[in-house]
């Protein structure tokens, strides 16, 4: 098992990582999991329980969307796994959008913005009239 489109390993969590959960909801969702390190090794979080309270709030909250926390083991050692649908309508983080593709995280800026934000309204620039 190693990271891929649909899955982020974060040794820990940051409110930084808003902008993955906001790029799995704008490509095809994921799963980002938090408290193993980029190898895949479980470390664990001190932390899990209340982290999973918050979470859901928080996302809510700054991107109103739902996501799904759940509490892992391994061990000794607790860990979240947090799940991202897919969204058909854009998902911004103060007010930037992000988009997963393959293994990284991309901020969608120019024509590939104005591009993403079209097709999620079902247009194309073709059926877009010219001021």
């Amino acid at each position: 098992m190693k990271e891929s489109q649909h899955t982020e390993w974060k040794s820990a969590w940051r409110d930084d990582y808003l902008k993955w959960i906001c790029g799995f909801a704008n490509a095809a969702g994921g799963k980002l999991v938090i408290g193993r390190n980029d190898k895949g090794v479980v470390l664990g979080i001190p932390d899990a329980t209340r982290l999973m309270a918050e979470l859901p709030n928080k996302v809510r909250d700054l991107l109103g969307i739902v996501i799904e926390v759940n509490l892992r083991g391994k061990g000794d050692k607790e860990y979240l796994e947090v799940l991202t649908p897919a969204y058909s309508s854009p998902i911004n983080y103060r007010g930037h959008y992000y988009q997963r593709s393959g293994s990284t995280l991309q901020e969608l800026k120019g024509a590939a913005l104005d591009r993403f934000l079209l097709r999620r309204q079902g247009r194309t620039w073709d059926s877009t009239p010219v001021p």
